[in-house]
């Protein structure tokens, strides 16, 4: 192993070390993320939140910077081995890990825009079509609870209803209102 390294100019011998050190951090960086060891930096947060608070495109992060220099070095010993110049080798080299970065960035800034919050959002039910679970008394007299398909969830929710009479299990209703504190008014579902 080491006549082999020997062998080679400083050039190469520097392109070399930081192939093999880059490479190695790569693989490093590629099982933890993984196996989920990348997740430190998340926490866990319960409370509601509408805006868009996601970290953006993100150029320079520890991975980036990794691939960066991986992709650097093994280009630029393609280069070497190519018989290309020192000047052409360290373009390219450089070329090639700006544009692993730049790939980098966007596979991670697109991926973190496909992440959903899950919170329910109770005026989603508007208009949903249901069956009630529990009796929901005539007008407003009793809370029941309904089973009404809401962000493609099965939701089991509290109700009232302005109807005439009980709404009994089984009965199909329409959400026709949220109310404040996230009760649905609902009304029978006329065909």
């Amino acid at each position: 192993m080491s006549e082999w390294f020997s062998d080679f100019t400083l050039f190469e011998k520097v392109y070399w070390v930081i192939t093999g050190v880059a490479t190695l951090l790569f693989l490093f960086v590629l099982i933890g993320t993984f196996i989920g060891a990348d997740q430190g930096d998340v926490g866990d947060v319960d409370a509601e939140i509408d805006a868009d608070t996601g970290a953006g495109f993100q150029f320079f992060t520890l991975k980036n910077m990794v691939s960066f220099f991986a992709i650097f070095g093994w280009s630029g010993i393609a280069s070497i081995d190519a018989g290309n110049s020192k000047t052409l080798t360290i373009i390219i080299s450089v070329i090639c890990g700006l544009i692993m970065m730049a790939i980098m960035a966007s596979m991670f800034y697109y991926i973190s825009k496909l992440v959903s919050s899950g919170t329910l959002k109770m005026n989603n039910a508007l208009n949903a079509i249901g069956e009630v679970y529990l009796t929901v008394g005539a007008n407003r007299s009793s809370i029941g609870k309904v089973q009404v398909k809401v962000q493609g969830a099965l939701r089991e929710l509290e109700a009232l209803t302005d109807h005439d009479t009980d709404l009994k299990q089984g009965h199909v209703i329409k959400v026709i209102e949220v109310t404040k504190n996230g009760i649905l008014i609902i009304e029978p579902q006329t065909k």
